[in-house]
């Protein structure tokens, strides 16, 4: 009995792909069928960015970590993570977190050096954390996203002995030359450094 054809064969698929570009948004992670590396945060997601998007380091031993660098994305967690793993932005954060579930996607291991600050001296020091949203729409700032993301950054001063205040859990924005406002005006600190210390 001739077996029916589930899926479109190889050959047919590239026969009718041939002069089709793709957008990399919607391919899936380069390393997606990889062996997953272990996460530094037992509640993410691996989804790691491009290597060539990332210095590879062994911190704390070659750099020490004495800070934690707050962003917001400007745009959704979908098209976050593609520019990710897209070798030709050079840019990366160790975490993504998704606004309304407080998904934490680690990126790039934390003993690596994420680019995310714009600034070497800052990357070197520091784990970056993005946030799914817009600086412009404090709706983006959900429960869940503040809880998971507290949870994130005092695991992450504990690690390190980072203490959880303003001098070293600071907004994109407090970065030495940078041209960011990410965080923005409606990041509530007070809240947050709260809810990190309540940890």
């Amino acid at each position: 009995m001739e077996r029916a054809e589930t899926s479109p064969s190889r050959r047919r698929l590239l026969k009718g792909t041939a002069f089709t570009v793709i957008p990399y948004a919607l391919l899936p992670s380069p390393s997606a069928d990889a062996h997953p590396a272990p996460v530094d945060h037992a509640h993410a997601l691996w989804e790691p960015a491009s290597e060539a998007n990332y210095t590879a380091a062994k911190r704390p031993t070659s750099h020490p970590v004495d800070l934690v660098i707050i962003h917001v994305t400007q745009t959704t967690y979908k098209n976050t993570m593609p520019v990710f793993w897209n070798p030709a932005k050079q840019v990366s954060a160790h975490y993504v977190l998704r606004s309304a579930d407080g998904r934490v996607t680690q990126c790039v291991r934390e003993q690596d050096i994420a680019w995310h600050a714009g600034n070497w001296d800052y990357n070197a020091r520091s784990i970056g954390i993005e946030h799914e949203g817009w600086v412009d729409r404090p709706e983006c700032f959900t429960t869940a996203l503040y809880e998971q993301s507290a949870a994130l950054a005092s695991e992450v001063c504990d690690r390190y002995g980072i203490p959880k205040d303003r001098d070293h859990i600071i907004g994109h924005h407090e970065v030495p030359g940078t041209d960011h406002t990410d965080p923005g005006p409606h990041w509530d600190w007070d809240r947050y450094i709260r809810m990190v210390n309540a940890v």
